[in-house]
Protein backbone atom coordinates (compact mmCIF):
# COMPACT_ATOMS: atom_id res chain seq x y z
CA UNK A 1 0.00 0.00 0.00
CA UNK A 2 1.22 3.45 -0.78
CA UNK A 3 0.98 6.40 1.57
CA UNK A 4 -1.71 9.02 1.03
CA UNK A 5 -0.89 11.66 -1.54
CA UNK A 6 -0.92 14.52 0.99
CA UNK A 7 1.99 13.06 2.97
CA UNK A 8 4.17 13.08 -0.16
CA UNK A 9 3.78 16.79 -0.85
CA UNK A 10 6.36 19.06 0.79
CA UNK A 11 5.20 21.21 3.67
CA UNK A 12 4.60 24.82 2.70
CA UNK A 13 3.00 27.97 3.96
CA UNK A 14 -0.43 28.61 2.56
CA UNK A 15 -1.44 32.06 1.41
CA UNK A 16 -4.24 32.07 3.98
CA UNK A 17 -1.83 31.33 6.83
CA UNK A 18 0.60 34.08 5.82
CA UNK A 19 -2.18 36.63 5.35
CA UNK A 20 -3.68 35.66 8.71
CA UNK A 21 -0.36 36.00 10.53
CA UNK A 22 0.29 39.41 9.01
CA UNK A 23 -3.26 40.54 9.81
CA UNK A 24 -2.82 39.46 13.44
CA UNK A 25 0.50 41.31 13.55
CA UNK A 26 -1.20 44.51 12.37
CA UNK A 27 -4.01 44.05 14.88
CA UNK A 28 -1.42 43.67 17.64
CA UNK A 29 0.57 46.74 16.53
CA UNK A 30 -2.62 48.78 16.21
CA UNK A 31 -3.80 47.81 19.69
CA UNK A 32 -0.39 48.62 21.21
CA UNK A 33 -0.37 52.04 19.50
CA UNK A 34 -3.96 52.80 20.58
CA UNK A 35 -3.43 51.71 24.19
CA UNK A 36 -0.20 53.65 24.57
CA UNK A 37 -1.68 56.71 22.89
CA UNK A 38 -4.63 56.56 25.28
CA UNK A 39 -2.16 56.31 28.18
CA UNK A 40 -0.40 59.57 27.21
CA UNK A 41 -3.65 61.34 26.37
CA UNK A 42 -5.79 60.79 23.31
CA UNK A 43 -8.44 63.37 24.00
CA UNK A 44 -9.00 66.99 23.21
CA UNK A 45 -7.53 69.58 25.58
CA UNK A 46 -8.25 73.30 25.90
CA UNK A 47 -5.37 74.08 23.57
CA UNK A 48 -6.11 71.37 21.00
CA UNK A 49 -5.45 67.67 20.59
CA UNK A 50 -3.35 65.89 23.19
CA UNK A 51 -0.13 64.13 22.20
CA UNK A 52 -1.79 60.76 21.62
CA UNK A 53 -4.90 61.99 19.79
CA UNK A 54 -3.83 61.27 16.20
CA UNK A 55 -1.73 58.16 16.97
CA UNK A 56 -4.72 56.72 18.87
CA UNK A 57 -6.94 56.88 15.81
CA UNK A 58 -4.16 55.65 13.55
CA UNK A 59 -3.76 52.65 15.87
CA UNK A 60 -7.50 51.98 15.78
CA UNK A 61 -7.54 52.14 11.98
CA UNK A 62 -4.52 49.84 11.79
CA UNK A 63 -6.17 47.30 14.09
CA UNK A 64 -9.43 47.54 12.13
CA UNK A 65 -7.57 47.00 8.85
CA UNK A 66 -5.96 43.92 10.38
CA UNK A 67 -9.35 42.54 11.44
CA UNK A 68 -10.79 43.15 7.95
CA UNK A 69 -7.76 41.50 6.33
CA UNK A 70 -8.09 38.52 8.67
CA UNK A 71 -11.78 38.14 7.78
CA UNK A 72 -11.00 38.36 4.06
CA UNK A 73 -8.22 35.80 4.39
CA UNK A 74 -10.50 33.30 6.11
CA UNK A 75 -13.45 33.97 3.84
CA UNK A 76 -11.39 33.23 0.75
CA UNK A 77 -9.29 30.53 2.45
CA UNK A 78 -6.88 28.90 0.07
CA UNK A 79 -4.39 26.08 0.39
CA UNK A 80 -2.40 27.66 -2.42
CA UNK A 81 1.30 28.06 -1.59
CA UNK A 82 2.31 31.54 -0.54
CA UNK A 83 5.56 31.43 -2.50
CA UNK A 84 7.74 28.93 -4.29
CA UNK A 85 11.28 28.17 -3.18
CA UNK A 86 12.58 30.26 -6.08
CA UNK A 87 10.44 33.23 -5.03
CA UNK A 88 11.57 32.94 -1.41
CA UNK A 89 15.18 32.74 -2.61
CA UNK A 90 14.74 35.95 -4.61
CA UNK A 91 13.19 37.69 -1.62
CA UNK A 92 16.10 36.62 0.58
CA UNK A 93 18.57 37.94 -2.01
CA UNK A 94 17.22 41.39 -1.20
CA UNK A 95 16.19 40.95 2.43
CA UNK A 96 19.49 39.65 3.82
CA UNK A 97 21.68 42.40 2.27
CA UNK A 98 19.15 44.99 3.43
CA UNK A 99 19.46 43.70 7.02
CA UNK A 100 23.25 43.88 6.70
CA UNK A 101 22.87 47.46 5.38
CA UNK A 102 20.75 48.48 8.37
CA UNK A 103 23.34 47.02 10.75
CA UNK A 104 26.04 48.74 8.71
CA UNK A 105 24.37 52.12 9.23
CA UNK A 106 24.80 51.62 12.96
CA UNK A 107 28.36 50.32 12.72
CA UNK A 108 29.97 52.41 9.96
CA UNK A 109 27.49 55.22 9.30
CA UNK A 110 24.87 55.79 6.66
CA UNK A 111 27.12 57.15 3.93
CA UNK A 112 29.69 54.35 3.80
CA UNK A 113 27.02 51.69 4.36
CA UNK A 114 25.04 53.19 1.47
CA UNK A 115 28.07 53.16 -0.82
CA UNK A 116 28.65 49.47 -0.08
CA UNK A 117 24.95 48.64 -0.42
CA UNK A 118 24.58 50.39 -3.78
CA UNK A 119 27.82 48.90 -5.09
CA UNK A 120 26.84 45.40 -4.01
CA UNK A 121 23.47 45.55 -5.73
CA UNK A 122 24.86 47.07 -8.90
CA UNK A 123 27.45 44.28 -9.23
CA UNK A 124 25.33 41.38 -7.96
CA UNK A 125 22.03 42.11 -9.67
CA UNK A 126 22.94 44.57 -12.38
CA UNK A 127 25.06 44.61 -15.50
CA UNK A 128 27.21 47.66 -14.70
CA UNK A 129 30.97 47.49 -14.90
CA UNK A 130 33.34 48.55 -12.14
CA UNK A 131 33.77 52.17 -13.31
CA UNK A 132 29.99 52.75 -13.27
CA UNK A 133 29.63 50.94 -9.93
CA UNK A 134 32.35 53.11 -8.40
CA UNK A 135 30.88 56.32 -9.81
CA UNK A 136 27.33 55.64 -8.63
CA UNK A 137 28.12 54.01 -5.29
CA UNK A 138 30.41 56.92 -4.36
CA UNK A 139 28.43 59.67 -6.11
CA UNK A 140 25.03 58.97 -4.57
CA UNK A 141 26.16 58.97 -0.90
CA UNK A 142 28.38 61.98 -1.57
CA UNK A 143 25.43 63.85 -3.13
CA UNK A 144 23.22 62.89 -0.18
CA UNK A 145 25.93 64.03 2.23
CA UNK A 146 26.04 67.43 0.55
CA UNK A 147 22.25 67.67 0.46
CA UNK A 148 21.57 66.73 4.07
CA UNK A 149 24.69 67.72 5.98
CA UNK A 150 25.62 70.91 4.14
CA UNK A 151 22.49 72.37 2.56
CA UNK A 152 19.67 71.21 4.87
CA UNK A 153 21.94 71.02 7.96
CA UNK A 154 20.37 67.70 8.98
CA UNK A 155 22.80 65.32 10.61
CA UNK A 156 22.39 61.66 9.63
CA UNK A 157 23.96 58.69 11.48
CA UNK A 158 27.72 58.73 11.16
CA UNK A 159 30.25 56.03 11.83
CA UNK A 160 33.90 56.02 12.81
CA UNK A 161 35.14 56.88 9.30
CA UNK A 162 33.12 60.11 9.11
CA UNK A 163 34.30 61.02 12.60
CA UNK A 164 37.92 60.49 11.54
CA UNK A 165 37.28 62.84 8.62
CA UNK A 166 35.95 65.46 11.05
CA UNK A 167 32.20 65.20 10.45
Amino acid sequence: MSEPESSQTPSRLSTTLVESLMALFFVLVGVVVAVDSHRIGAGWADDGPQAGYFPFYIGLMLALAGVVTLAQAWRGASAEAFATREQISRILQVFVPTCVYVAGIYLIGIYFASALFIGYFMRRHGTAGWPMVAAVSIGVPLSLFMLFERWFLVSLPKGPIERLLGF
